[in-house]
């Protein structure tokens, strides 16, 4: 398929209320779920497309409770991003397959159980390695 890169162009939106962003949002998630098919073919991505959709609402669940209308927009503006870059074959593999890695949550440590531990995972993760759960 030849990418045409302006199908998918869309200019930055201020959404006027709360309505009309979470309208925004399901349309972007609508995009990505019918996209999910797609995505898994060109980038020829070892998991099935059910997995694949999967990745994709963990990810949109993470922002669930966002209520902040600037912080929904500017999400808003890099969800669509992400999905242009991904669908006119603009990314490597690994960059998708950042989408399949679950983030990683561990409690809250303080600065003194940082410096007892001797290290700082933190600040040092690891990038994608393609490492299928």
């Amino acid at each position: 398929m030849t990418t045409i890169p302006a199908r998918l162009a869309r200019t930055a939106q201020i959404s006027a209320n709360p309505a009309q962003a979470r309208q925004r949002v399901i349309q972007l998630y609508r995009d990505w779920y019918r996209g999910a098919p797609e995505m898994v073919s060109l980038y020829a991505i070892p998991v099935s497309v059910q997995y694949f959709r999967q990745c994709i609402r963990r990810k949109f669940e993470e922002n669930r409770y966002v209520t902040d209308q600037r912080v929904v927009d500017v999400l808003l503006l890099k969800g669509r991003q992400e999905y242009q870059e991904t669908i006119n074959l603009w990314k490597q593999t690994d960059h998708v397959m950042g989408i399949l890695l679950e983030t990683q949550s561990r409690p809250p440590r303080s600065f003194l159980q940082k410096f007892y531990e001797g290290r700082d995972e933190d600040a040092v993760l690891p990038a994608a390695t393609g490492a299928i759960q």
